[in-house]
């Protein structure tokens, strides 16, 4: 986790971040919000506000009387260099490529009534042994949504981005070059002190070529999403008619309910969240369940102001293949970057202990030191990419032991608007992954240029 300097706080009446967004992990973006809708810079519409930052006259344009539009744009470099990609299975083991994406936007208000517009461009230089859909889209829409706000209950209709809590169900995407957005309807209702977020969405498609990307017709999410201070409680349900299990493949349905608790205490911090599953799989019933754990400890007094955090997640597996009920659970749109920089293995069939510290050198240079370990949950499924995608058999080992992983990275807030950050990761695998393939250690070097207002 590095310590920011958000650029909103910079400016007279932007709205202040909350104590927890003074920390960030490593996927997230080095200043302002990540789907930009969430931002508001109604304060400026003061032209003396807007003239203590030079990006103040951008992000409030006046139009008339109650009407007026906010722009910016994100402007990032992404140079990501592996060796052994997949422990030296991969098809391309040592791969070196570099990722550039624009994402300028215009976020209309008239009254009560809002538009919003983000395209992005999004190249990829070097990929082998081709680049994918996640890689590069070319230009394409990202974001284009119409709102209204009628008091306490909001309605949205269109393509947006979507972020839940930790993101460890319905992400962003944001690490990888092309984020992933939904199509389809949200109404958020305020009732007192909760927010309740009902969603009927399909995930977007992106596609190789420009103006492609396309809303799937395979998949589909929908749910209730409701956060309280320091509670979330949701229900989410999925569809997806080309799901593949134990080499099988056929429509899932599956519901989610889960449970997240979250906050700080002096220095004391806080995110547990747990989650079950079920439903239904080609005549098996669905029984899986996540139980994620965080808790951190900042010393503000201490040179570097260091912050500690201990996270420790289980995440259920199939424990016996035909037996007529699927135990893997199923991350549905996670987050891209989900356990670090360096994420070879995703949120299924595994159990991880991450501790990790991170601090600042102070003049805008932040670091985090990190360490993680993994094991199989069950012994009889395999190990499963962030996508859910099964990247190597049990194969009959009963080894649990996955591997070892070790980060580092830097960061330097040059201005309010630019970062700059570097990491370096190594996973050396462990007794499952020598008996099942390929056994080099992963290594991987990242460097990052963003710009964003």
């Amino acid at each position: 986790m590095l310590r920011i300097l958000l650029a909103a706080g910079l400016l007279a009446g932007a709205v202040p971040a909350p104590a927890s967004a003074q920390q960030r992990e490593a996927w997230q973006a080095p200043t302002l919000s990540i789907t930009r809708y969430d931002e508001d810079w109604s304060d400026l519409a003061d032209a003396e506000k807007r003239a203590h930052h030079w990006t103040g006259p951008l992000k409030h344009i006046p139009l008339g009387d109650d009407s007026w539009v906010t722009t910016g744009i994100e402007l990032r470099a992404r140079s990501e260099n592996y060796q052994n990609n997949l422990w030296g299975g991969a098809d391309a083991p040592d791969d070196s490529y570099l990722w550039l994406r624009a994402l300028p936007y215009a976020d209309l208000h008239v009254g009560k009534v809002r538009a919003f517009v983000q395209p992005i461009l999004a190249y990829a230089i070097g990929v082998s042994p081709s680049a994918s859909p996640i890689d590069q889209t070319r230009a394409d829409l990202l974001q284009g949504f119409g709102e209204v706000d009628l008091g306490p209950v909001t309605l949205r209709a269109g393509r947006q981005m979507l972020s839940l809590g930790t993101e460890r169900l319905v992400g962003t995407r944001y690490g990888p070059n092309v984020p992933l957005a939904f199509d389809g309807a949200r109404a958020d209702v305020t009732i007192g002190r909760a927010k309740i977020s009902l969603l009927n969405m399909r995930p977007v498609q992106p596609g190789p070529g420009s103006f492609d990307d396309a809303t799937s017709d395979a998949k589909a999410l929908w749910g209730a999403y409701t956060t309280l201070p320091e509670l979330d409680i949701y229900y989410l349900g999925y569809r997806n008619r080309l799901a593949h299990f134990g080499g099988q493949a056929g429509r899932e349905v599956r519901h989610s309910i889960g449970l997240r608790s979250h906050g700080a205490r002096g220095d004391w911090h806080w995110n547990v969240e747990g989650a079950a599953q079920f439903g239904h799989f080609e005549g098996q019933r669905i029984s899986a369940w996540t139980l994620g754990t965080e808790v951190g400890h900042s010393f503000p007094t201490l040179p570097f102001a260091p912050d500690a955090t201990l996270r420790v997640n289980v995440v259920s597996g199939d424990s016996k293949a035909g037996d007529g009920k699927l135990g893997t659970f199923n991350a549905l749109f996670p987050k891209g970057k989900y356990f670090g920089e360096l994420s070879p293995v995703g949120p299924t069939n595994i159990v991880s202990v991450n501790p990790r510290v991170s601090g600042t050198f102070g003049g805008g240079v932040s670091f985090s030191l990190a360490a993680m370990a993994y094991w199989r949950y069950s012994i009889a499924d395999g190990v499963y990419d962030i996508p859910g995608n099964l990247i190597r058999e049990a194969n009959g080992s009963k080894a649990r032991f996955i591997g070892k992983e070790a980060e580092a990275t830097i960061a330097c807030q040059a201005t309010p608007e630019w970062e700059l950050s570097a990491s370096l990761s190594a996973f050396a695998p462990g007794a499952f992954i020598k008996e099942t393939g390929p056994a080099k250690t992963i290594t991987m070097l990242g460097l990052e240029s963003n710009f964003r207002f």
